[in-house]
């Protein structure tokens, strides 16, 4: 067992691999090592590529709320559930802007805007550019989740000063017909391809908490790390279950599990932001160190996550001194 935690940069019982070799077996036999030796080896692994006591402050927006036409399990935003998310306007540029000026006053270095649509029509997407030329100009990274892309849209806000575009794939391909009927997965995964093509940043990660087997979050992770190239952002949420959602009363997950995934995401994915992200509210401030421990130097830090609860700035700001983390400084920076 000692061999396989030396060998931080390859998978469980393949020293001879490449780095960027990791198949669902390899990933399931990450998952299975003893918890002490998982953590040991992603924190390993993190040190080497990060400072370990830095974590990226990101801030995310919910640029157009409710009114969603699809049926994600997960979502409040779906209009077809009674949620009690109401259908709003798009927000406006001037709106936008202050609130990015606020993040970056509370130290985020990135901003995201979330968007409840399938995909943006063309007039929709024309708002969001100016949205995007906005936060640029308050000095912060760009980051935008705006469901399907259709051709040319990425190279539209690639243009407009746009980082990184924001698109999950929930879960593994064999789960996701659970969770969602109005798009397949193939549908993200075209979305993804124009989103690289075009030169931007890909930020893509999955749910994880809602049903599914160990076997299924190997897989998610698993495909995740074996995208050419893996995703520069990585997301790990944990199913916020709100009412008159179809996951609404799923058996909560095992909190060291959630961490065991973290961990998996470090050592498979070494060089990218792996950030903890929904579900960090219900997680005990013990639950979050471990987190950052195993790999995590990503949070959402503000009063929101879209339409569920995110722990407030000062609530993070004393977790940080707690733990001696400090935010990361946004590239470019002395």
């Amino acid at each position: 067992m000692e061999s396989l935690i030396l060998n931080e940069s390859r998978p469980v019982g393949a020293d001879s691999a490449p780095e960027s070799r990791w198949g669902q077996r390899e990933v399931e036999a990450l998952f299975e090592l003893p918890f002490n030796d998982l953590i040991h080896r992603a924190h390993s692994v993190h040190r080497r590529h990060f400072d370990p006591n830095a974590v990226q402050l990101s801030t995310l927006l919910s640029v157009k709320t409710g009114g969603c036409p699809e049926d994600c399990g997960y979502c409040p935003q779906a209009a077809r559930y009674h949620t009690g998310v109401a259908n709003e306007e798009l927000m406006s540029v001037e709106e936008v802007a202050a609130a990015a000026r606020l993040a970056k006053q509370n130290g985020a270095t990135r901003f995201c805007m979330g968007a409840a649509w399938r995909g943006p029509k063309q007039r929709e997407l024309e708002k969001v550019i100016e949205m995007v030329k906005a936060v640029r100009a308050e000095g912060l990274e760009s980051c935008a989740t705006l469901g399907l892309l259709r051709e040319g849209q990425a190279e539209q806000l690639k243009a407009a000063g746009l980082d990184y575009y924001n698109h999950n794939i929930d879960t593994a391909p064999e789960f996701y017909g659970e969770i969602i009927s109005t798009r397949t997965q193939d549908d993200r995964l075209d979305t993804l391809d124009r989103v690289r093509h075009a030169g931007l940043h890909v930020c893509c990660g999955g749910i994880i908490g809602m049903g599914e087997s160990r076997r299924t979050r190997a897989a998610l992770i698993a495909q995740l790390a074996g995208m050419d190239p893996y995703p520069e952002s990585v997301p790990i949420n944990n199913l916020v279950q709100v009412p008159g959602t179809p996951l609404h009363g799923t058996q909560s997950l095992d909190p060291l599990e959630f961490v065991r995934t973290i961990a998996c995401a470090r050592i498979t994915m070494p060089k990218a932001m792996v950030r903890l992200s929904a579900g960090r509210q219900e997680m005990a401030e013990a639950v979050q160190a471990l987190c950052f421990f195993a790999g995590a130097n990503s949070i959402f830090y503000g009063e929101k996550l879209l339409t569920t609860g995110n722990p407030d700035v000062e609530q993070d700001r004393a977790l940080f001194a707690k733990l001696g983390l400090r935010p990361m400084e946004v590239k470019g920076e002395s």
